[in-house]
Order: C-alpha cells, then sequence, then structure tokens
C-alpha cells in the first residue's frame, strides 16, 4: 500500500524500515567552487540526496568506484585491513543524524558477539566501504534520508 508522507510529501510504501540501504550513485568534482558531491540513491527505491565532501575522499572513492590499482594501501584500506588482522568484520556503514547541515556516520564491525560502532565523517565512512571486499552496505536511518530530502529540495 502507497501513502502519502506528512512530513515530505512523498509517496512511500505504508510501512518502512528503520534503515534504508543505499548505492553510490555519482560522484561530481566541481573545480569552479572546489566541491566535490556524493549522491546516495535508494536501492529500492528512487529517493536520492547528496553529501558535500573533500577532494581526498572524493578522489579515493572515484579510484576505488573506477578500479584505479594504488601502488600502496591507502587510509581507507588501512581501516579495512586492520579490523581483519584484529579478528573484526566490517558489516555496514551507517549514516545516522543530520544536524545543522553536518551528517555525522559509523562505521559498523561486527567483533565476536559484539557490535562495535565507530564515529567517522560520512565521507571517510564509504570511502572505506568501497574500499573493503566485499563491499560494504551503506545504510541510512529512515529519519535522515526524509530530512535529507526536506533541506534539499529546491
Amino acid at each position: 500500500m502507497i501513502v502519502k508522507d506528512s512530513v515530505s510529501g512523498f509517496l512511500l510504501p505504508k510501512r518502512r524500515k528503520m534503515f534504508v540501504q543505499m548505492k553510490l550513485s555519482r560522484i561530481v568534482f566541481s573545480e569552479i567552487n572546489n566541491q566535490q558531491v556524493i549522491y546516495l540513491r535508494e536501492v529500492e527505491g528512487i529517493r536520492e540526496f547528496y553529501i558535500l565532501i573533500g577532494v581526498f575522499e572524493a578522489s579515493c572513492i572515484d579510484r576505488r568506484v573506477k578500479g584505479i590499482p594504488q601502488q600502496r594501501p591507502l587510509t581507507h584500506d588501512l581501516v579495512c585491513h586492520v579490523c581483519n588482522e584484529l579478528g573484526g568484520k566490517m558489516q555496514d556503514i551507517l549514516i545516522s543524524r543530520l544536524e545543522d547541515q553536518t551528517y555525522f556516520a559509523q562505521i559498523r564491525i561486527q567483533q565476536g558477539e559484539k557490535l562495535v560502532e565507530i564515529d567517522a565523517r560520512p565521507s571517510d565512512a564509504i570511502a572505506i566501504a568501497v574500499s573493503c571486499r566485499p563491499l560494504l552496505p551503506i545504510l541510512v536511518k529512515e529519519e535522515v534520508l526524509r530530512q535529507s530530502l526536506l533541506s534539499q529540495q529546491p
């Protein structure tokens, strides 16, 4: 059943999950204003939002997505390797909060029976998600996705 969301006005399935799986849909590099933008799109839907990120993170993400090999491990590769060597298993990344136009994220690591959440900038978390093998799921809290869509409306 489809209903109109009271906050955003979007037509949504009646039952929504608490977390929405997203995929990286595009990366935009702007030389004019030195801003890099990544767009995340809902895996099982049409909603999309963007996050402004730094040039280093955008370049790392872009190279990983394009499969460009690196001579030496980059910081995001190092995080994945350290986690694995210490017996952890990267589970996913979660964009959990939007506050004053700033996004907050966690890298979620399974360590035995325990789930460890490490605070991270979304750009670093996404760079890690595309650096790990297999790729990590990118999750966004439903509430954050709704706030993003409202704040990014023209």
